[in-house]
C-alpha cells in the first residue's frame, strides 16, 4: 500500500488537521492525534484517507478523529472516532467493526511477582487449558434451546446468575456489562448459530490472556483507587470480543445498509462506509442487534474471568478472597453509543462511533463506577506480547475534544501475511522466552502474525494520548506470561 500524500496541517505537537477543503464533500475537518515520530508510521498506509472519508457522513459533528494507534480498517480506520447528530446523522457498521465489543478487562491480585514466579509455568498452563482458544474454538457452556436470547439481553448478568463471577464484577464493567435497547429478534439465526458453541472462548488473532506485573506507577492516588498498590503487583488481563456472532451481525447489516442507502439518498466515497439514518428502521434494527452482540461479548469475558480466577486459585492454593482477585474495570473499544455531549455549549444526544477507541470519561461523570468518581474512568491499553501495557484514567479534556474517547492499544503496523513471510512462530516463541515471558498459543503461525514487531510501540501511543490530555497515565504493566488465541 503506498504512503498517504494528502494534506495535513500541524495544529500543535500532538494534533494534525486534515482540512475539509482537502476533498469536496467533507462536512468537517479530520483530526489525527500523533507526534512527529508517530505521524511517519501513520502515513505509511491510507488510514488518513479513511479519516477524510468519514468526514463525508451525514450529521457528523466536531471532527472525524483518529487516535494515535490509527491504522487501516474496514471503512473507518481502526482508531477512528466520529459522532453524529440523531436528527440527521447516520449509523455505520464500519464505524464499529466486525468484532463488536472487542474489549479488555483487568483484575488485580494481592500477590507480587516473587510469589508466583516459582509456579508461573504451571499457572499459564492452567489458564491455557481452562479457556478454549483459537480459530473456531468451542466452549464448555451448553445453552438450552433459546437461551442464547437471554445472553443477548442480559450480557454479564446472565453469566453471573449462572455462577460465572460475582455481582461486584458488574459494577466495574462498562454499561454494567448489559447494554439496554436490545432485541434478539434483530439478530439473524445464522449469527446465533455461530454464537451458541463459542460462548466462553478466547478466539484467535490478537486476543489474549496475560499475567502481568506493575512496572511503574505514575499517579499513586488514582492507582490506589483502582487497587494498584505497589510495583511488582500481579495483574491479570482478558482481551476478546463477540466471536462469530458479532462478525455475522456486522456482515448482515452491512448488506442491509448497502441496499438501503439509495432509498435515503445517501452517497459515500467508500462503499465500506455503508450507513443509514440513526432513526431509520434499519438503523434502529442495527443498534438493537449490535447491543445484543456487545452483551454477548461481555458475557463471554465474564465466563472467561471466572475460569481464570479458578485456575489462579487452584495453582496458588488460595481462595479468591485471599488472592484479592477483584475486577478493576472492563472497557469496550468497538461500539456505537447514544451519549450526551456538549456541542457549541448545548448538550445534545449523539451517536458516538468508537472503532479501536476507548471511552475516557472524567472524574465526576455519572456513567462511571462510584469508586472511581474522583479518579476518572479506568482505561486499559494493552500492548503487544513482548512490551508494556498501560492503565490510564479519563479526563475532562477528552470530553471537550474527543467525545470522551482515547486510544485502545498499540496499533498494527505490519499485516499478518507480512509477518508470516518474515518470521516463524518458533522465532517469536524463542525471542519472548529469552525475555522471560512464558507463551502458550494455539498455533505457531498465529504466533508469528502477532509478533511484537507487527505493532507500534504502545509507549509512543500512550505518550501522545497523555500529552494531548485526552487520558492520563496511571500505571504500566509488563507481561510475564501470555496465552494467545
Amino acid at each position: 500500500m503506498p504512503k498517504w500524500s494528502g494534506k495535513l496541517e500541524k495544529v500543535d505537537d500532538y494534533r494534525w488537521r486534515i482540512p475539509k477543503s482537502y476533498k469536496p464533500g467533507m462536512r468537517v475537518d479530520g483530526l489525527i492525534y500523533a507526534d512527529e515520530k508517530m505521524l511517519q508510521q501513520i502515513i505509511d498506509d491510507q488510514a488518513p484517507e479513511q479519516v477524510a472519508n468519514v468526514a463525508f457522513l451525514p450529521g457528523i459533528v466536531g471532527c472525524s478523529m483518529a487516535m494515535p494507534d490509527i491504522h487501516w480498517g474496514y471503512g473507518f480506520a481502526i482508531g477512528g472516532v466520529a459522532a453524529m447528530r440523531l436528527s440527521d446523522g447516520v449509523i455505520s457498521p464500519g464505524g464499529v467493526g466486525f468484532d463488536i465489543n472487542c474489549g479488555v478487562r483487568i483484575m488485580r491480585t494481592n500477590l507480587v511477582k516473587e510469589e508466583i514466579a516459582p509456579k508461573i509455568k504451571t499457572l499459564i498452563d492452567a489458564m491455557y487449558y481452562a479457556v478454549p482458544s483459537g480459530l473456531g474454538s468451542k466452549g464448555p457452556i451448553k445453552l438450552r434451546s433459546g437461551e442464547i436470547d437471554e445472553v443477548l439481553v442480559k450480557g454479564s448478568r446472565w453469566a453471573v446468575e449462572k455462577g460465572y463471577g460475582r455481582k461486584e464484577d458488574l459494577e466495574t464493567t462498562e454499561e454494567n456489562g448489559e447494554m439496554k435497547g436490545t432485541d434478539p429478534a434483530k439478530v439473524s439465526g445464522r449469527a446465533k448459530e455461530r454464537g451458541v458453541p463459542q460462548l466462553g472462548t478466547l478466539g484467535s488473532g490478537n486476543h489474549f490472556l496475560e499475567v502481568g506485573v506493575i512496572d511503574e506507577i505514575y499517579d499513586e492516588k488514582i492507582a490506589g483507587a483502582m487497587g494498584i498498590e505497589r510495583v511488582g503487583q500481579v495483574m491479570l488481563y482478558v482481551h476478546c470480543g463477540s466471536r462469530g456472532l458479532g462478525h455475522q451481525v456486522a456482515d448482515d447489516y452491512i448488506k442491509v445498509m448497502m441496499q438501503s442507502m439509495p432509498k435515503y439518498g445517501i452517497e459515500v466515497p467508500d462503499r465500506q462506509l455503508a450507513c443509514v439514518p440513526v432513526k431509520s428502521p434499519e438503523g434502529q434494527n442495527y443498534l438493537a442487534a449490535m447491543r445484543c452482540a456487545a452483551n454477548y461479548a461481555w458475557a463471554n469475558r465474564q465466563c472467561i474471568t471466572q475460569w481464570v480466577r479458578e485456575a489462579f486459585c487452584r495453582v496458588m492454593g488460595m481462595s479468591e478472597g485471599d488472592a484479592g482477585l477483584e475486577l478493576i474495570y472492563d472497557v469496550t473499544h468497538n461500539i456505537a453509543k447514544i451519549e450526551d455531549h456538549k456541542i457549541n455549549g448545548k448538550t445534545e444526544k449523539l451517536c458516538v462511533h468508537r472503532k479501536g477507541a476507548t471511552r475516557a470519561f472524567p472524574a465526576g461523570h455519572p456513567d462511571i463506577p462510584k469508586q472511581y468518581a474522583e479518579a476518572g474512568q479506568p482505561i486499559l491499553i494493552p500492548g503487544d506480547m513482548g512490551r508494556m501495557s498501560y492503565i490510564l484514567a479519563g479526563t475532562e479534556k477528552a470530553m471537550q475534544e474527543t467525545f470522551g474517547s482515547t486510544c485502545h492499544g498499540a496499533g498494527r503496523m505490519k499485516s499478518r501475511s507480512a509477518m508470516k513471510r518474515h518470521l516463524s512462530g518458533r522465532d517469536v516463541l524463542a525471542e519472548l522466552e529469552a525475555k522471560g515471558i512464558q507463551i502458550r498459543a494455539g498455533s505457531l503461525p498465529g504466533l508469528a502474525e502477532e509478533a511484537p514487531e507487527a505493532y507500534k510501540d504502545v509507549g509512543d501511543v500512550v505518550r501522545v494520548a497523555h500529552g494531548a490530555g485526552i487520558s492520563k497515565k496511571v500505571a504500566r504493566t509488563r507481561p510475564i506470561a501470555v496465552v494467545k488465541g
